[in-house]
């Protein structure tokens, strides 16, 4: 169920990336898991990266880390962010604007997953949704115009989960409050994430703009995803599958992120990740798009409201319009 025409039977793996001197990368949740290997391949390249990361802490021992095997002279630094906090993103965006010239791609990696009982964020909203989505849609938006003339990419890290769950956006009770459940919560943030990332596409072309969107899944990687949030028999289950062949190393989960943000040879209007059974590991290339991820007038229905609870007025416009953000 998978087409990998543009590379070997191999797959797509970073002995394909030239040098990266020169170029600029952000990574969310880039401290620990596939986000600090795709932080580490970059780097080995000669690029300058900087992370986007809750903890101030893990940041700290993940620079010192990347600076002990790259050298002190790796260009890799971190600004403090919490997606789950509308006003945080803000901050962290301007400070972004702040420090990179020209950014040659964002890359929306961090997640969370099987919260085991529902949380609410400071903003009011269903910590999955928040995080996976609201947090990257108003991170994009802060940044775009930085990739727009830096003719840079957003790369949005999705999920196989997006194929579970209700396979639709759940208007009527955006928050879950009436049948949380942990998983088809997720798969819900996940397939909101992965719609916006096809929605934006279909905008920029419209308006003539410069940034190229790509959508892709790390597959079963062993990460911190799965954490103390998660409920007893998930964290069982998955241990109990990490030992086993059918779960890849972090390092093999950041390749499809990677070649998103660095392979001229693929197209936007796919969806790449492992190959192999179950599409959890093997060889990275073009995975099967389900047509539900494609709908529009679903996409369309979500972008409207993320604009109303997030506050972000987002215009796309051909000729010298820009892409803006207005708080509510």
């Amino acid at each position: 169920m998978t087409s990998d025409t543009a590379f070997s039977a191999k797959g797509w793996t970073p002995d394909q990336i030239g040098s990266l001197k020169g170029k600029s990368y952000v990574i969310t949740g880039a401290n620990t898991g596939a986000g600090f290997q795709a932080a580490r391949i970059l780097l080995s390249k000669s690029a300058k990266v900087l992370m986007l990361n809750r903890s101030a802490e893990k940041s700290d021992i993940a620079i010192a880390d990347l600076k002990q095997e790259f050298g002190e002279g790796a260009d890799v630094s971190f600004i403090q962010m919490d997606l789950s906090v509308q006003a945080c993103v803000h901050k962290a965006a301007e400070q972004v604007l702040e420090t990179l010239p020209h950014i040659d791609a964002l890359i929306c990696n961090a997640a969370i997953a099987q919260v085991a009982k529902q949380e609410i964020t400071v903003d009011g909203f269903e910590s999955h949704l928040a995080v996976n989505y609201f947090g990257h849609f108003i991170l994009c938006n802060r940044l775009f115009e930085r990739l727009n003339k830096s003719a840079g990419r957003i790369v949005m890290v999705g999920s196989e989960g997006y194929k579970m769950g209700i396979k639709t956006i759940q208007f009527d009770d955006i928050n879950w409050d009436t049948n949380y459940h942990a998983n088809n919560t997720y798969c819900h943030s996940k397939l909101a994430q992965m719609m916006f990332a096809y929605e934006l596409q279909r905008r920029i072309k419209k308006a003539g703009k410069a940034v190229k969107v790509y959508v892709c899944h790390p597959g079963a990687s062993k990460t911190s995803l799965i954490n103390h949030k998660a409920s007893f028999f998930s964290r069982l289950m998955f241990s109990l599958m990490a030992m086993s062949p059918m779960v890849q190393s972090a390092e093999k989960g950041c390749y499809p992120e990677l070649m998103c943000a660095t392979e001229d040879k693929i197209k936007q209007l796919a969806y790449y990740g492992p190959t192999g059974p179950l599409n959890w590991v093997g060889p990275v290339g073009e995975c099967k798009l389900e047509n539900f991820a494609l709908d529009h007038e679903i996409a369309a229905r979500l972008w409207t409201l993320t604009e109303e609870k997030t506050g972000i007025n987002w215009q796309l416009r051909a000729a010298d319009a820009t892409a803006h953000f207005a708080t509510a």
